[in-house]
């Protein structure tokens, strides 16, 4: 069966944010009042799987491997 399986990665608190710090000075430059921007990334994926949680399951293995790093980040997997 198919799956859409959304991953949405994400800096853990106390991790700096280079570039929503970047984004968050060029808006108040601009003239927004900004208080904070926080970046997140977003990956939709499409997979066959026996079932939604053998879908879950082997992309939280891709993002323990490859697409998040769990020291800085956290992320979360739903399946659509």
């Amino acid at each position: 069966m198919s799956y859409t399986v959304e991953v949405r990665i994400e800096l853990k608190k106390g991790v700096i944010d280079a570039e929503g710090e970047t984004v968050k000075k060029s808006l108040n430059l601009l003239g927004y009042r900004v208080e904070d921007v926080s970046t997140v990334r977003v990956y939709v994926i499409e997979l066959e799987a026996e079932s939604g949680e053998e879908a879950v399951g082997e992309i939280n293995e891709a993002c323990k491997r490859l697409l998040a790093n769990p020291v800085i980040q956290n992320y979360r997997v739903t399946v659509k």
